[in-house]
């Protein structure tokens, strides 16, 4: 990789909100039924990931802009370590060693990623990744992790990586002459978002619909910018950069489709409503002043890739604001306030707007960055990610994956994220937290877990039943 190469604006942004007490740090947790050893992972690292060559790098700052640097003495020993729990270690022993690794900076001056391989936990062993995410956002780096499991077809040979399902908006095309040049040119360059290009005078029609979306991204930016500040609760208090890990069992994505499928909702509804219930009961029983109107948002990384493109790396996701109905008790009167809320979504320009902004920012000088982070952050409490995994099972280096978890970074003064993440068939949550807001997030687990046990009586009782 040649030691030019520019960050693109998005992923200079993202370098740029590092802070010491809110790492951009994505953490990956992958564990495999069967003991693997360090030799065998190290080879697995050479062969498959380093095949991206940005993972030779690192990023180098200045004022104006940031640039991709092979590391002249890169040693993969750096970067795969092997560390090891007390023999009788469970699941909370592992949470522990996660959420110490997920507050441990990288070294700067080598490519910032770690793999980190308990050889021994139960019966298999466990993999810890954490990637900055300047290198890539979840869905790339979620599939850059898949490319080095197994390919079914064949024993130990490397999976092909399926493209993109996701369908993306048609984001560059959209701004083209309705917005400041900077950010039209920082959205289609910097983000390499490159559509097929408009012959605006030869197509009216085309001209017409890109003014209706550049508008759209404008008015986005301006709501956004006028929302108020989320409610100050614990999840708002200031970071102290340790961070606290846990997660939940799997459960049925079946169970979850067919509460959706009862109730007329989705399955995003049932997870994000379970979820507000659950973090109402938690704020309020840690002292917080909850009543049956509060409400606090959730920052959604949206993906917008072009469906079936390839695996590249970079960051390519804009974000929207959901409204949590984190005060109403009643199971299915907070599923329904969900399902309005996501409906009012569709259709939104805010991911394409929050995106464009985020291009905007890494292309400016680096004192531009934080006064516009902290505008944006303010007005979420919490990052909520639900990334899909494959529906069936995986093996890497022979050994059968048990689970998968993910968690993407916070930024700003936001300092927990939830994870949800479907794997064979099964979908899972996963917590991150900041002590200062969520000291044991292992609370909040059992009351996720609570939440959704709630409405799946309703279900089975039928809509009349009051579970409040």
């Amino acid at each position: 990789m040649s030691t030019v190469e520019r960050l693109s604006g998005a992923d200079r942004a993202w370098l740029l909100m590092e802070r010491p007490t809110n790492l951009m740090m994505i953490v990956a947790l992958i564990v495999l039924e069967r003991r693997l050893t360090r030799a065998r992972l190290r080879a697995l690292i050479a062969a498959r990931f380093l095949a991206f060559e940005r993972f030779r790098c690192f990023p180098v700052a200045d004022a104006l802009g940031a640039r991709w640097v092979e590391a002249e003495r890169f040693d993969i020993d750096d970067h795969v370590s092997s560390l090891a729990l007390p023999a009788s270690a469970a699941q909370p022993e592992l949470e522990a060693l996660v959420g110490e690794l997920a507050g441990t900076p990288f070294n700067p001056g080598r490519p910032l990623w770690t793999f980190h391989l308990v050889e021994r936990y139960q019966r298999g062993s466990a993999i810890i990744v954490r990637i900055h995410h300047c290198y890539a956002d979840g869905i790339a780096l979620v599939r850059v992790l898949l490319s080095l499991a197994d390919d079914p077809r064949g024993s130990g040979a490397r999976r092909h990586v399926p493209a993109v399902p996701q369908r993306a908006t048609t984001l560059a095309a959209g701004l083209a002459g309705l917005v400041p040049a900077p950010f039209a040119a920082a959205v289609r360059g910097g983000m390499e978002l490159v559509e097929s290009g408009f012959d605006y005078m030869l197509h009216p029609a085309a001209a017409s619909a890109a003014a209706r979306d550049a508008l759209g991204y404008a008015g986005e930016l301006v709501h956004i910018a006028a929302l108020g500040e989320d409610p100050l609760t614990r999840l708002k208090r200031p970071l102290s950069g340790a961070r606290r890990v846990a997660w939940a069992e799997p459960q049925p994505l079946e169970e979850v489709r067919t509460i959706g499928h009862v109730f007329g909702c989705t399955i995003n509804d049932v997870l994000v409503s379970t979820l507000s219930g659950a973090l109402g009961r938690y704020l309020a029983a840690h002292g917080d002043a909850i009543t049956a109107k509060t409400t606090i948002r959730a920052a959604v990384p949206v993906n917008l890739r072009a469906e079936g493109e390839p695996l590249t790396l970079g960051n390519r996701f804009g974000l929207v604001f959901v409204e949590l109905p984190i005060g109403i008790r009643h199971p299915l009167e907070r599923l329904y306030a969900v399902h309005a809320a996501m409906q009012e979504l569709k259709g939104s320009y805010q991911a394409g707007a929050t995106l464009g902004l985020m291009s905007v920012v890494g292309t400016l000088p680096s004192p531009v960055e934080e006064p516009t982070t902290a505008l944006f952050t303010a007005k979420a409490s919490l990052v909520v990610s639900n990334l899909p995994g494959p529906r069936e099972p995986l093996r890497l280096a022979g050994a059968v994956i048990g689970q998968v978890l993910f968690w993407v970074p916070e930024a700003g003064s936001i300092g927990t994220g939830i994870s949800v993440l479907t794997y064979r068939g099964e979908v899972q949550f996963g917590v991150i937290s900041d002590r200062q807001m969520i000291e044991r997030p292992r609370e909040l687990i059992a009351l996720i877990g609570a939440e959704f046990e709630r409405l799946v009586c309703l279900t089975l009782l039928g809509a009349g039943a009051l579970l409040a």
